[in-house]
């Protein structure tokens, strides 16, 4: 089956599952994708009000940090991180959470506010966003402390009918769980769907040109976007006017007006204009770089023939933790003599393959494997050390493993009912669990498979 452009555009060339898919789209309302955290000690954070002090054994006893829930409709997260802290008077950095949730959605997650208070939390209000505040902890919170996230979606305007629905559905998870889960590709919003240039930004700015990456951020334009935000960049685009495109830029668009700002009174200094983002931002460009050429790894190796869950000599292998987590710090190279060994390890589920995210701490696979990520290096006209940022080390690509896949947990397809809004269409819903650093719409585009992305939802 062919894939759709914009999604090999991402590194995306291929599907795992044989089966037709049924079409159909998603996120037509907020409420139709519903994303709960869920963190290591097993604490979920649920869209409704219900909520527990005992997560990460927070107590009403005054520490560093305030433990919150956060629960938002419809917000891009580092802009709600922001708003958030505005109203409480702090620096966004005073602000941590474990994981980015999707903006287009309902969401429920935890966040840690440094040195917050119950007293300051509870009077708070914004227009789609609450906060609640459950305790106190010692250490703010990171990555390390995300399991995964629970997700409730419906997908709608399906045109088959409730027996082929399911028929097709139930044969393309089955056909993913004989290949051990969802390959594990970074989702189309790694990258910004309608306008798909995360990657292209990180890749100028590992190559240090700054006035590039922040010309293509401001001024790349695309027919999907908004009608108003698409005229400022192509304004942008022809004129090089930096004041009057501050005036023109929509209000929404907050960092690219925060760029501008700093772009009106020193036109030159783009490195300065870039460090006006968040912190996490500047760093997910370069990730968001890392992450394509993962993508190509992934599907390269699946087109050479090689198996998502049986290895190969020269492929990375990591353990995996009794919670079901990989673990990416702890890769080993595959070697001939201990092929058979891995690979009976690997249907045991005490192993998985994985592909680097090659930086400038982490090497090439090695093997056919490793030759080809070579050739696509080459290709690219980058080196490993290439991503060593001087102008602002922090956000260096330094590198890791990620597995290359991830298992489907507590699936349900929940119901297969009529459209609400078209009797003549079907409407399917689904529930599931996927590990911290796995994307939903992986999954959603193996069942869809639709020949358009973007109006699809994605």
């Amino acid at each position: 089956m062919q894939v759709p452009r914009i999604e090999s555009d991402l590194g995306i060339s291929t599907y795992a599952s044989k089966t037709k898919g049924i079409g159909g789209g998603i996120k037509r309302s907020i409420d139709d994708f519903i994303v709960e955290e869920t963190l290591v000690d097993g604490s979920t954070a649920q869209t409704g009000k219900k909520s527990s002090n005992k997560v990460l054994s927070a107590s009403l006893k005054k520490q560093r940090y305030l433990l919150c829930k956060l629960i938002k409709r419809n917000w891009d997260m580092f802009i709600a991180i922001k708003t958030v802290a505005k109203e409480l008077g702090l620096n966004q950095t005073h602000i941590r959470f474990a994981g980015i949730k999707d903006a287009k959605a309902l969401t429920a997650q935890y966040i840690t506010i440094d040195q917050g208070s119950i007293e300051a939390i509870l009077p708070l209000s914004f227009k789609d966003i609450k906060l609640y505040p459950l305790g106190y902890i010692r250490e703010h919170l990171s990555a390390y402390y995300l399991l995964g996230n629970t997700f409730t979606i419906n997908i709608n305007e399906i045109g088959e009918s409730k027996t082929e629905i399911k028929k097709k559905v139930n044969t393309i998870v089955g056909e993913l769980e004989e290949l051990g889960g969802i390959p594990n590709y970074y989702g189309h919003q790694r990258f910004g769907t309608k306008r798909p240039i995360t990657h292209l930004v990180g890749k100028a700015i590992i190559e240090g040109k700054f006035e590039k990456a922040i010309m293509m951020y401001l001024s790349k334009y695309s027919a999907s976007e908004h009608p108003s935000s698409r005229q400022a960049r192509k304004d942008l685009y022809e004129s090089q006017n930096f004041v009057k495109s501050l005036k023109n830029f929509p209000k929404q668009l907050r960092f690219e007006r925060s760029i501008l700002s700093h772009l009106v009174k020193k036109p030159t200094d783009f490195v300065g204009a870039f460090e006006r983002l968040p912190f996490k931002l500047q760093a997910l460009f370069v990730q968001a770089y890392q992450s394509y050429l993962f993508n190509v790894f992934l599907s390269e190796r699946l087109n050479m023939g090689f198996s998502l869950n049986k290895a190969a000599i020269g492929d990375y292998v990591v353990n995996v933790e009794r919670t079901g987590l990989p673990m990416v710090h702890m890769g080993r190279l595959v070697k001939s003599e201990k092929l058979k060994a891995i690979n009976d390890l690997i249907k045991l589920g005490k192993l998985r393959v994985a592909l680097p995210l090659v930086g400038i701490r982490q090497k090439f696979s090695s093997g056919l494997i490793g030759d080809m990520q070579k050739k696509i290096f080459e290709n690219e006209q980058i080196k490993p050390e290439t991503f060593r940022v001087p102008e602002i080390t922090e956000i260096s690509g330094k590198g890791g493993l990620r597995a290359i896949v991830t298992p489907l947990n507590d699936y349900d397809l929940t119901r297969i009912s009529s459209s609400p809004n078209n009797s003549r269409e079907n409407q399917l819903s689904l529930h599931f669990m996927l590990l911290r650093g796995s994307y939903a719409t992986i999954f959603l585009r193996e069942i869809i498979k639709s020949t358009d992305p973007i109006t699809a939802g994605f």
